[in-house]
């Protein structure tokens, strides 16, 4: 079945429920803070895009680029990174790389966007506690695979990085020893192929920063992706790599999030460089900030107290205007923070 008529399919399941859903058009998003281009350094397209058939069941677009085109028009979204750490890997990833490699291709299909994609896989996904509708392969069988399916993946033009990789102990989907050790597997398969590392850590401050001080060159290439643990964790990090960014998403908007906002003032206190990436992690982690920027009525509907059921790339500039809102200096403002991290994704992703 395509991918098409495989939302179509999902969405009409869907849609027999009763939805609280708002209308599409409001993710066509309001004037943003900043016009600066746009390089989201972490989503998730294929899950943002099946989230948004699964949420309209007559939307407006029956492919990913109708999506693209439709509401990032006008937006200057100018790069995405695509992660893909589904395991198994999806085989999707590859009708998605191949239709980004001609610079014709990524015009007539991407609308201008220049895509690219990083591979690996989240060991706190596997083996679920839950139980799944089929057993699943050994850890031994799956996590080779996924090794398999990434190595393949970095021949491939589009691929700028190993990731999203780490350790999650919130969630301890995964026992923490498989955790440690399949992390180790996969920091030498990246740093062997010379790839910049994409990483997910979360409640793990210590087996983090200990296995990438004894894996990872002190100069190589590093996304914390997504970056919500200690202030000190973070300075550990950046002191130790100098080629480290921390990775910035929605959830810095988030009144239950505060370390996220500390390591950006930490940064901006210390030293004239701020090393952060933009990312979405789409489609999750919608900023907050951005409802003060809707209308109060569209289409005479009003969203009241309901919430947007995506994030997307165009977001980016809501994050880029609290950040400059937390560095509380009247330098930073939400281009120059766009700016600054359209530059350091130039650094980390050679993109």
């Amino acid at each position: 079945m395509s991918l098409t008529r495989a939302f179509h399919a999902s969405a009409r399941a869907m849609g027999k429920k009763k939805s609280n859903t708002p209308s599409e058009n409001w993710l066509l998003l309001p004037t943003p803070p900043s016009t600066t281009p746009i390089v989201d350094t972490h989503t998730h397209l294929a899950s943002t895009f099946e989230s948004y058939r699964q949420r309209y069941k007559q939307a407006k677009h029956e492919t990913v680029f109708d999506f693209l085109r439709g509401f990032y028009a006008g937006r200057n979204v100018e790069s995405i990174i695509d992660v893909w750490c589904e395991a198994p890997v999806r085989k999707l990833w590859r009708e998605f790389a191949d239709s980004a490699i001609n610079a014709e291709d990524r015009k007539s299909k991407w609308d201008g966007i220049e895509y690219w994609f990083v591979m690996a896989t989240k060991q706190n996904t596997t083996p679920m506690k839950s139980k799944p509708r089929c057993p699943p392969p050994s850890l031994l069988n799956q996590h080779a695979l996924i090794s398999l399916h990434s190595i393949e993946a970095m021949s491939h033009p589009r691929c700028v990085g190993w990731g999203e990789m780490g350790l999650d102990y919130h969630y301890d989907l995964s026992p923490r020893d498989v955790q440690r050790s399949v992390f180790r597997r996969q920091l030498k398969h990246a740093i062997r192929l010379g790839k910049p590392l994409t990483i997910h850590t979360r409640e793990a401050d210590d087996d983090t920063e200990a296995i990438l001080k004894e894996e990872v060159p002190k100069d190589h290439p590093i996304h914390i992706h997504c970056f919500t643990d200690s202030p000190g964790f973070a300075s550990n990090l950046l002191a130790h790599f100098p080629n480290l960014y921390i990775g910035i998403t929605g959830v810095i908007t988030y009144a239950s999030n505060l370390s996220t906002s500390q390591v950006v003032q930490n940064l901006i206190s210390s030293s004239s460089q701020l090393r952060i990436l933009l990312e979405t992690d789409a489609p999750y982690m919608i900023p907050a900030n951005l409802y003060s920027s809707l209308p109060s009525t569209l289409d005479g509907e009003s969203l009241k107290s309901r919430k947007l059921p995506i994030c997307h790339s165009a977001m980016i500039p809501w994050v880029a205007e609290f950040v400059a809102n937390v560095a509380n200096q009247e330098e930073w403002t939400a281009e120059r923070v766009m700016t600054t991290a359209r530059e350091n994704a130039k650094r980390v992703y050679r993109i």
